[in-house]
């Protein structure tokens, strides 16, 4: 065979791919679709004439396979013969089609069954379309015989080449209330057919007539599933597939590819393009089915999964800021970091008590609501203070407030930062003041080693103790109302000036003597 005669072949094969297939396999699906309405609507006397249809359909589609995988018995020196043949054997099989489909239609009008009629109708459109085609296979062999018309290169043309020459564009997008569907082919009545098997199955329908047209829809709605065709005109379907899994909104999209080509490197392109599953022309109803509801049981899936891994991450940030609500962030980050036991020694750290002057008789005679309102905007109050001055909250023991400054990170300046927290503290409280039931506060400063560390399993406690907290409390207990007394060592650490009021030695119980001093307004 010349190179001529054998890539003639491949053109009428590509013709009959890209034209013929299409319709001839819709027919047979609506064949079907109608044969399941018929025994559900128990309308036993139209299915002789459904079955005759059917019969048609396997032997047109049969021929149309034949030819397009070389397998058809036909000369090959090709040309007018071939028409001649192509033409009889493929209108044998159609006009039994358009016969019986007609007898079918006028009998649907007479019972008023608007369904079969529809789905009838449809079938004859596609088997009008196939006669068309049929008798504009004439063109092809009348431009063969244009001399200049074939290439050495048209000639050695690639499987691949042809497969793209042949593209079709799916337009169908689907979606249902078993799932959203987005259905793609570039044959009509392969979409309404794929159309009106999903939405029998209550599933919603969107379709798209071409790659790009798809984009167009994907971006427009949410969809559940694609059924997405390999040939196509303006890009195809292998090419749609790598855009939606490139794009982060639809990677997660299950996708089943549909196609004419019984080619395993076609499938294989298709599952390393990321597709979930590869079905072929013509579509066996059952097994499509099996096919859809498992693609969207995986979605399902993983929307949940999905929606679980939202809740627990919700669930993270949520014990992360309680976690950073109480502890230090430095602390935090150990403690994540996989530190079982966190305790470290601090040569040099300022330590603050506040506590309530006469906090007892207020308690008293405050309702025990407003009680609490009351303390939790002058804590909430205290808090903000501290975080603005960068000094740690430790806890609040009762009605007293305990910061401290230089851990868990040392600081050059922690006195000086301490020292400017209570002094906030009290000009805050004096502009809140009013009443004879307002809060005043004693404040006590002491600077000195201690050590700190995370105590508690359930319940964690990041604490500090040593000598120096004590005093720091004393210093606070024997204080002045509305006044904050630091000790010698914490003067000693201040770097900034501070206007200090010396006061008498102070007896501190445990302790003895100490020189302290009160911090002027």
């Amino acid at each position: 065979m010349t190179a001529k005669n054998e890539f003639q072949r491949h053109a009428i094969a590509a013709h009959l791919a890209q034209t013929l297939a299409g319709p001839a396999r819709a027919i047979s699906g609506f064949q079907e679709l109608l044969l399941e309405q018929v025994q559900n609507h128990s309308l036993v006397h139209i299915t002789p004439d459904l079955e005759r249809v059917g019969a048609a359909a396997r032997q047109l589609n049969s021929l149309i396979d034949s030819l397009i995988h070389g397998k058809a018995d036909y000369p090959d020196h090709a040309g007018r013969e071939i028409e001649a043949k192509l033409r009889h054997d493929l209108r044998t099989p159609l006009n039994a089609i358009i016969g019986y489909s007609e007898m079918i239609l006028e009998e649907a009008e007479e019972l008023h069954e608007h369904a079969l009629d529809e789905d009838v109708r449809v079938m004859l459109a596609a088997a009008a379309e196939l006669l068309a085609h049929v008798d504009a296979i004439a063109g092809l062999s009348r431009a063969s015989d244009n001399e200049g018309l074939w290439t050495t290169d048209q000639a050695e043309i690639d499987a691949a080449g042809l497969e793209r020459a042949l593209g079709k564009t799916e337009r169908d997008a689907f979606s249902g209330r078993n799932g959203r569907i987005l259905v793609v082919d570039d044959i009509g009545s392969n979409r309404d057919l794929l159309s009106r098997r999903l939405l029998h199955d209550g599933h919603q329908v969107v379709t798209a007539e071409s790659g790009l047209s798809a984009l167009t829809r994907l971006a427009e709605y949410e969809f559940d599933l694609v059924l997405l065709d390999i040939l196509m005109p303006d890009m195809n379907g292998i090419e749609v597939l790598s855009r939606l899994k490139a794009e982060r909104r639809w990677r997660h999209i299950p996708v089943i590819m549909i196609s004419g080509l019984n080619e395993v490197d076609a499938v294989v392109r298709c599952i390393e393009a990321g597709a979930d599953d590869y079905l072929l022309k013509p579509f066996n109803p059952v097994l499509l089915r099996a096919r859809i509801n498992s693609s969207l049981e995986k979605k399902r899936w993983r929307d949940r999964e999905h929606q679980y891994l939202q809740r627990i991450e919700a669930e993270k940030r949520r014990a992360d800021s309680l976690l950073h609500a109480v502890l230090p962030g430095q602390i935090v980050a150990r403690l994540q970091g996989g530190e079982e036991i966190i305790a470290d020694r601090f040569e040099e750290v300022t330590i603050l008590f506040a506590d309530i002057v006469g906090f007892s008789p207020i308690a008293a005679k405050l309702p025990a609501s407003d009680l609490i309102k009351r303390l939790d905007r002058l804590f909430s109050m205290f808090d903000a203070l501290a975080e603005k001055h960068s000094v740690e909250k430790i806890k609040t023991i009762g009605d007293a407030y305990m910061a401290a400054c230089g851990l868990p990170e040392p600081a050059a300046d922690h006195a000086d930062r301490t020292v400017a927290l209570g002094k906030s503290m009290l000009d805050s409280l004096r502009l809140l003041a009013s009443g004879s039931d307002s809060f005043r506060v004693r404040i006590g400063v002491h600077t000195g080693p201690v050590i700190a560390g995370l105590i508690g399993r359930h319940r964690f406690v990041y604490d500090v103790w040593g000598e120096t907290v004590n005093i720091a409390s004393r210093l606070e207990s024997q204080g002045v109302a509305d006044r904050m007394q630091i000790s010698e060592a914490t003067r000693r650490a201040l770097h900034s000036s501070w206007e200090l009021e010396p006061r008498c030695t102070v007896e501190l119980r445990g302790v003895g003597k100490m020189e302290t001093y009160l911090v002027r307004h």
